[in-house]
């Protein structure tokens, strides 16, 4: 009898392959440098069966938006055929944002359906008025992109044509949009070969059943670590900004016996801003903050995420109404969640909560005409530093949280698209001060090489630097300046849009994590065995 944990791992793999696939043929750079994908195999039942180690704020959202497309599909009585794949990017659904394009295949093996393989890709433009689809100021999901609902991008093995020719008419380089669609395609296709390899293997009972053992042992595993927190209430808040408002993120987090409970309850009402998070960010974010503080390997299935009850009530920030505008939620918002979380359990578990980090994606979003007619459009989050740990200083330039992307390399940048990068470099000194040291953040600038070009911003911790534990000091917020080929320097807020023209610098610092103070110390002298 073969052990169930060498096909839970095997499941693993598949999901690791089937990135390998999307990455190795998507056009973009931002899927083909960047990695901002993600893939997973779930079974007939909608439950996670096994995620790679991709994008988080994608992962988590994959339990919602799964189950939201399945529900929709018994809904409308849609029957999936071997071959098909369903396409949706509407937030309200996917549970992410509309750059992300979720694709589901379902996995017959001898004409009966035994899961799915689906993943999602961040597509660096999907329509709307601003380059990167990502717009400061809208006030509705339709001034963000294109919204597709659920519908048979591939019918019995064929592309639908008509379909993928209105999409590339509707994004802005239709190239890129129909190369990084294919390649979101034969990921699928990898996915459902190696599954069905698996399956001639071992046979289909002896997989289901150790995929169900698998979901079993994570849960039982989480609950074991769990056990060793205190039980109690913890709470905490944090804050969003928009233009000169603050918008709070409160939460409630309960440490039961059999699971953890958040509570968003008190958190600002939607607003007409993209910094709504639909439901599916929120779950995605919360599940984050609690994996990462157990700190030890888990399989992240659908047993890890019975766990957590998420409440976020439907009118608030965390849980928009339809229809809102989402963008910033899921690349921003998600951050603030974490943050708040980390906060709040902080009282829990000093010597695991680190102090915040940079607490933004920076999302930097450009494009216009080329002197040859043809639209550019590129798209990059910058990292920055992370918050002081108990016993650990910071980390200095990286990706922190709900971004788990790589940098666009300067020169894949510079050759693709019409800038000059003028510095990047770790932003020495932004890392808050304390016993344990906040990262540094980053500094990269670029200078606009021919003609004119819409430039967008999304960002956060302008004016709420990441904040410090037990007397840590803060990391310095973040800043965009624009260097007119004039000389005149314009300091910008924290989201905008605005035009540049050749010659004309940005120049970008993100914040550093706050810093760890020496109370830590006398905090953790009095912690219980037990902890």
């Amino acid at each position: 009898m073969v052990s169930w944990e060498i096909i839970a791992r095997a499941t693993i793999y598949i999901t690791e392959e089937m990135g390998v696939a999307l990455k190795r043929s998507a056009f973009s750079p931002n899927i083909r440098e960047r990695m901002d994908h993600s893939c997973a195999i779930v079974d007939e039942r909608g439950r996670i069966i096994a995620q790679a180690e991709h994008i988080p704020v994608h992962l988590g959202s994959f339990r919602v938006g799964v189950a939201n497309l399945l529900k929709w599909i018994d809904k409308e009585n849609i029957v999936l055929e071997k071959g098909d794949m369903v396409l949706v990017n509407d937030p309200y659904i996917s549970g992410t944002h509309l750059n992300d394009l979720m694709l589901l295949a379902p996995i017959y093996y001898n004409n009966k359906l035994v899961g799915y393989a689906v993943n999602k890709a961040h597509h660096v433009d999907v329509g709307g008025p601003v380059p990167g689809s990502m717009n400061p100021e809208a006030k509705t999901i339709y001034e963000e992109g294109v919204i597709i609902p659920p519908i048979k991008l591939l019918k019995k093995g064929s592309v639908d044509r008509e379909i993928m020719r209105l999409l590339a008419e509707n994004f802005k380089n239709p190239r890129i949009a129909v190369g990084d669609l294919s390649a979101q395609i034969a990921a699928n296709i990898r996915g459902i070969e190696m599954i069905t390899s698996l399956i001639n293997k071992y046979g289909l009972t002896t997989v289901a059943e150790a995929w169900s053992r698998a979901i079993d042992y994570s849960k039982q595993l989480s609950l074991k670590y769990i056990s060793e927190w205190p039980r109690g209430v913890y709470e905490a808040e944090d804050y969003l900004e928009y233009g000169d408002k603050d918008l709070v993120i409160r939460a409630r987090v309960e440490i039961l016996s059999e699971k953890i409970k958040i509570d968003f309850t008190g958190s600002s009402e939607n607003i007409q801003a993209p910094v709504n998070a639909v439901y599916g960010v929120t779950f995605s974010a919360s599940s984050f903050a609690i994996r990462s503080l157990m700190g030890k390997e888990v399989f992240v299935n659908e047993g890890f995420y019975e766990l957590l009850e998420v409440i976020a009530p439907e009118g608030t920030i965390l849980n928009p109404k339809k229809p809102l505008p989402v963008s910033g939620g899921n690349v921003e918002t998600s951050q603030r969640i974490v943050d708040v979380i980390f906060r709040a359990l902080a009282k829990a578990l000093p010597d695991k909560v680190p102090a915040a980090g940079s607490g933004t994606m920076m999302n930097v979003m450009i494009g216009g005409l080329r002197r040859d007619g043809s639209y550019w459009s590129y798209y990059e989050t910058i990292g920055g530093g992370t918050g002081a740990r108990p016993g650990k200083n910071g980390v200095s330039g990286v990706h922190v949280n709900m971004t788990n992307t790589l940098n666009t390399p300067i020169e894949i940048a510079e050759r693709s698209y019409p800038l000059l990068y003028t510095r990047y470099m770790i932003r020495e000194g932004s890392g808050g001060e304390g016993l344990y040291r906040g990262g540094d953040g980053i500094i990269r600038s670029f200078i606009l090489l021919e003609g004119s070009a819409k430039l967008s911003v999304l960002a956060e911790r302008f004016r709420h630097s990441p904040w410090g534990l037990w007397g840590g000091g803060s990391g310095a917020p973040g800043k965009v300046r624009i260097r007119r080929s004039s000389g005149e320097v314009i300091e910008m807020p924290s989201k905008f849009s605005i035009e540049i023209y050749e010659g004309d610098e940005v120049i970008i610092e993100t914040p550093g994590g706050g810093g760890i103070g020496s109370e830590i110390n006398k905090i953790l002298s009095k912690k219980s065995p037990r902890l």
